[in-house]
């Protein structure tokens, strides 16, 4: 019998880009495909996803991939993803609708892979057998699964929390976790996201009655965001627009597909004509609606971030109009929450956020709830998954407090892989060498760490660049050098180096005696005015030479 071996590619030490792979007897399954957000210094790039190269290698083997829900850090990079890999795809009802709903710009991928899985219904994936159980989280139709291998029953918990008055009416399915729990586990892999916080995660019921005073109080217009994926708030805030006479529009791209498939689908039930279309919400009186829109992140091209710079087509916020930011910033998007937020206030607004309101709770269980699953599932092996180092080691000490033994728990990172031998022992054997896979704009590869580099050192050293031109039989300069800077320092001093640089230039063609190689003048050239100006004034731009033979 082979080796099991658990591999993650992504949603350790950082929250996001969630890829786990288990592989025995040369078959793959994975888990998960998700995105993770770019922080501010990674100018230009749109969202980062796993490196997946070693799943490349291996993409025969894969038997498919298994989505515990429908949010972007889950199957944001399935559109990248799957085209190359080519592999079915299975999860609930909801989870497979969002899924269709981002691959349908992708014509590479046949609908044919997509597949709903019903929980509770088992199914074979090679030497697997998967099972997917209820949890509940944030988004409607959210599963754990349940992996029958040949060496024991491994547990995915998924993103989970423990409310027994969800939203969407499915509490977390204790009687199938207490069951394989005593049928015995051999590895349970379990959602850290909030493992370093006491206590237990408040049910949705008490987001629902805050938004619901707030709304009933709001003078004026009131404007709501959240996630595009999160249903369940979608339809607290279309209860209260029914309870206190008010339509409700929904403003950006995403929550509109969500919204109209969640309706299609019978998780989103609100009376006919609550929703209303966009023609319909301009000609409405304001203090009557209610407005649903994307950009809780303070995402830079979301609805809400256009709002709050008076930037957005449709929609100008208004002094006395109620905002409330329902969700809790993600790690690296506190400063550009908090900007929006200051502009809104600055248009007039009244802004609620989770730190002055009960207008969002976290979807991710607490210590107590951790301890709880620790405690019904008795897995042999424990990896904490789906959170910051810092989350890892507070769930392994959690699971060290309910009785299991340090040697069993392994606090991982990213691209090590943990082998399970046929007698069960278990070690980390190797790490694969992930790199950061950005995208910018609709193919991943073509960003590199050193075009990162380059574009940081654009942004805060500015660029010069130099244009000569050669006699083409001697080699001379033909005429001054044109020389440009953007971003550069703009005073009489920068006029005074610029000039400086004409001296250098006509040094170093004087030096050669060999000027038939145009790509080592330009090289020479760049290199000695950027050295030039570093010791000139301690900065380094940019400096591009191109050269022209005349």
């Amino acid at each position: 019998m082979e080796n099991l071996k658990i591999i993650p590619f992504g949603g350790l030490g950082k929250i996001g880009k969630n890829m786990l792979a288990i592989e025995i007897d040369k078959s793959i399954l994975i888990i998960d495909c998700g995105i993770m957000f770019p922080d501010e210094s990674m100018h230009g790039v749109d969202v980062i996803i796993p490196d997946y190269e070693y799943l490349q290698k291996r993409k025969d083997s894969i038997k498919g991939i298994v989505i515990t829900h429908g949010h972007e850090d889950h199957i944001g990079a399935l559109p990248y993803v799957l085209p190359d890999l080519q592999v079915p795809v299975y999860g609930t009802g909801l989870s497979m609708g969002l899924v269709s709903v981002k691959l349908k710009n992708t014509k590479s991928v046949a609908k044919s892979l997509i597949n709903t899985v019903i929980p509770g219904d088992p199914f074979d994936l090679g030497p697997f057998n998967i099972t997917l159980f209820d949890v509940n989280h944030s988004i409607p139709d959210a599963a754990g699964v349940i992996i029958k291998t040949p060496l024991g029953t491994i547990v995915h918990t998924g993103d989970f929390k423990l409310d027994h008055t969800p939203v969407h009416g499915k509490p977390t399915d204790f009687h199938s976790i207490s069951e394989v729990g005593e049928s015995g586990v051999l590895l349970l892999l379990s959602d850290s996201t909030y493992a370093d916080t006491p206590g237990y995660t408040a049910s949705e019921e008490i987001v629902g009655k805050s938004l619901d005073r707030v709304i009933s109080e709001a003078p004026a217009r009131v404007i709501v965001a959240s996630f595009a994926s999160l249903i369940s708030r979608i339809q607290q805030v279309g209860n209260s627009a029914v309870n206190h006479g008010r339509k409700m529009g929904i403003v950006g791209r995403s929550m509109v597909d969500n919204v109209k498939l969640a309706t299609e689908m019978g998780f989103l039930n609100l009376p006919p004509g609550t929703i209303l279309s966009d023609d319909e919400l301009r000609s409405y009186p304001p203090e009557l609606t209610i407005i649903m829109t994307t950009g809780a992140q303070g995402e830079p091209t979301s609805a809400l971030a256009k709002m709050s710079t008076n930037q957005h087509r449709n929609v100008t916020i208004q002094p006395d109009d109620t905002v409330i930011l329902s969700s809790n910033p993600i790690p690296g998007n506190e400063t550009a929450v908090a900007r929006t937020i200051d502009n809104l206030f600055k248009l007039g607004a009244n802004v609620l956020y989770s730190r002055v309101e009960d207008v969002h709770v976290r979807g991710h269980a607490s210590q107590e709830e951790l301890k709880l699953l620790l405690r019904l599932v008795k897995p042999k092996i424990f990896i904490p998954i789906h959170g910051d180092h810092r989350h890892l080691v507070h769930h392994s000490r959690l699971a060290q407090s309910v009785g299991m033994s340090e040697k069993d728990i392994f606090v991982m990172e990213n691209g090590e892989v943990l082998n399970i031998n046929s007698k069960l022992d278990a070690e980390i054997l190797q790490k694969l060498p992930l790199r950061e896979n950005y995208i910018d704009g609709k193919e991943a590869g073509n960003v590199t760490a050193k075009i990162l580099k380059e574009r940081t050192n654009l942004s805060k050293q500015g660029v010069i660049s130099i244009a000569i031109a050669l006699d083409i039989e001697t080699g001379d300069l033909v005429g001054d050098p044109e020389i440009t800077s953007k971003g550069f320092i703009d005073t009489e001093e920068s006029v005074s180096l610029i000039k400086s640089t004409y001296d250098i230039i006509e040094d170093i063609l004087d030096s050669m005696d060999d000027k038939s190689d145009i790509n080592r003048i330009e090289t020479k050239i760049s290199e000695q005015v950027s050295n030039f100006l570093y010791k000139q004034i301690r900065r380094r731009p940019v400096v591009i030479t191109t050269s022209v033979e005349v």
